[in-house]
């Protein structure tokens, strides 16, 4: 687990935590590494891709809930779901939203493994048929559950409807008409729950390895990208 090489500079690479206010300020080493070799809270499992607040101000917990997202360009609100899925189940979960989306989608990749500049760049990748998709996907599940510097994005831009698997491992789905994809959460015990905090509404920390960079870059040439865009928070 690579928590302890990179912690200082994932805890606050966002610059969004001031000085003296985060939970994780004042341990020693040994409370710092016995908190981030927790994995399991309750039920539910974390991959090693993220952990909470050592003051444990959201504690991860397996279920979905609505929302919504605010599309400014057009001026509309457009509806979501949001899913935190335990690690034993998370890929397969993810791997099944992608078939309502049809034959043939767009994938977006994520990476903030550079860590030079706050942020992330996505790399696009348009029109690739989804078995085939599926099928390397399948062959980096390692990777795409376990690195919390990467994420991915599988669109059909016609529907449209976006499934999102990012670097906190949760799952968010876009569009209108998402009742198909409450019925698979519901086919993997993930139940709504519109009243459920995420790890991302509070502190949190990322992990990573060189080994994940490389098999990123590896899964980035299966996929053919051939262009990105810098999306900076």
């Amino acid at each position: 687990m690579g928590f302890l090489k990179k912690f200082f500079r994932n805890v606050f690479r966002e610059g969004s935590m001031p000085v003296g206010t985060s939970s994780f300020e004042r341990l020693d080493e040994e409370e710092l590494e016995a908190h981030l070799g927790v994995a399991r809270y309750g039920n539910f499992m974390l991959t090693d891709a993220v952990r909470p607040s050592y003051d444990l101000q959201v504690v991860p917990t397996q279920g979905y809930r609505h929302d919504a997202y605010r599309d400014e360009q057009n001026h509309t609100n457009v509806p979501v779901l949001m899913a935190a899925v335990s690690a034993g189940q998370l890929f397969e979960t993810f791997m099944d939203l992608i078939d309502p989306l049809g034959g043939v989608v767009d994938v977006v990749l994520e990476t903030s493994h550079s860590g030079e500049q706050k942020g992330h760049t996505d790399l696009y990748r348009e029109h690739i048929d989804a078995p085939v998709l599926k099928s390397i996907l399948w062959e980096y599940e390692d990777l795409l559950v376990n690195d919390g510097c990467a994420g991915i994005a599988v669109l059909n831009p016609g529907i449209p409807q976006e499934i999102q698997f990012d670097e906190h491992k949760l799952l968010i789905v876009y569009g209108d008409q998402l009742e198909e994809f409450e019925a698979i959460c519901r086919d993997h015990q993930v139940r709504c729950d519109d009243k459920l905090k995420f790890i991302t509404e509070a502190e949190h920390v990322h992990s990573s390895s060189d080994r994940y960079a490389q098999q990123f870059d590896e899964l980035k040439m299966r996929l053919g990208m051939d262009c990105d865009y810098s999306d900076y928070d």
